[in-house]
């Protein structure tokens, strides 16, 4: 049978279908869809339009912020989990995608080849009250989805050609033979909209996981449903920090504003996506194999 869509443009209604299922992205009686800002009227004109286009017929009032975060957190971590995957042609490997549940210790970082040193640090700043007074908790990293691979065995390097042995390559993290832990390949920090005062989040856990590491960083990454292309520039603009922002439906997004016409916006909004600095959410699991 011929396919007739692409997997990934398949993956992205699925993806939006989900948060109107789930009724994260919702449009209320008044007719304020849930990713908006209800006292802004330009968030609330871009994402009206969006929600047409992606064709909101749930009516309900907006879910509390953890609720909704917590959900869009696992439509993005189940929309790379359809996605990623099937890039073993770019990218090979044992892969787990997964969205972080709490913020305990098996939720942080630490638990990863890269931050495993972590776990020592914390032991030995919550035995000295003074070094916890100096470094407080600006070490703790606890994402929201992350991306993760298993070493591999020895035999899978070897299977053409003998390229390892017991007597070379002792310390480097992708042989099993080496250590254990999973490699953490990338971090999505999922952010439904961004306020003021929760957009530098996704910055102040960037700049931990680039300080903090030993080893490779991974690729880190937003992804949002904020509808007003200034609260995504908090975000997006700048680089040395975040790979790149994600938005939940861009081309969506382009429309809505090139439709009402806010000549700030949409030259704010061009900027960005030719800077690379704003993507759709389908180009993120191919910017993940790179």
């Amino acid at each position: 049978m011929e396919q007739t869509e692409a997997a990934f443009a398949g993956a992205r209604r699925q993806f939006h279908a989900g948060l109107l299922n789930s009724g994260i992205l919702s449009v209320n009686a008044a007719g304020v869809p849930s990713n908006a800002d209800g006292s802004n009227a330009a968030s609330i004109q871009y994402a009206q339009r969006i929600a047409t286009a992606l064709n909101v017929e749930t009516v309900s009032e907006r879910l509390a912020g953890q609720t909704s975060g917590g959900g869009f957190e696992q439509a993005c971590a189940e929309f790379v989990s359809a996605t990623f995957p099937r890039l073993g042609m770019l990218r090979p490997g044992e892969w787990d995608i997964r969205k972080v549940s709490g913020r305990g210790s098996a939720a942080q970082a630490a638990v990863y080849e890269q931050y495993a040193h972590l776990v020592d640090l914390d032991l030995a700043v919550k035995a000295n009250p003074q070094l916890q007074a100096v470094l407080g908790n600006g070490y703790a990293i606890a994402p929201d989805v992350v991306v993760s691979r298993a070493p591999v065995p020895d035999a899978l390097i070897n299977q053409e050609d003998l390229l390892v042995d017991d007597s070379i390559a002792l310390h480097s993290p992708i042989r099993a033979s080496n250590q254990q832990r999973r490699i953490l390949h990338a971090v999505v920090s999922c952010k439904w909209t961004i306020r003021s005062d929760r957009a530098q989040n996704s910055r102040s856990e960037a700049l931990n996981l680039i300080r903090n590491r030993k080893g490779r960083l991974p690729h880190i990454t937003v992804v949002t449903g904020e509808p007003l292309p200034s609260r995504i520039a908090s975000v997006a603009l700048g680089t040395g920090d975040i790979d790149c922002v994600y938005h939940f439906s861009l081309p969506e997004l382009v429309a809505a504003v090139d439709e009402v016409g806010h000549g700030d916006a949409v030259e704010l909004l061009t900027m960005m996506i030719e800077g690379k600095r704003l993507k759709d959410i389908a180009d993120l699991p191919l910017d993940l194999a790179v």
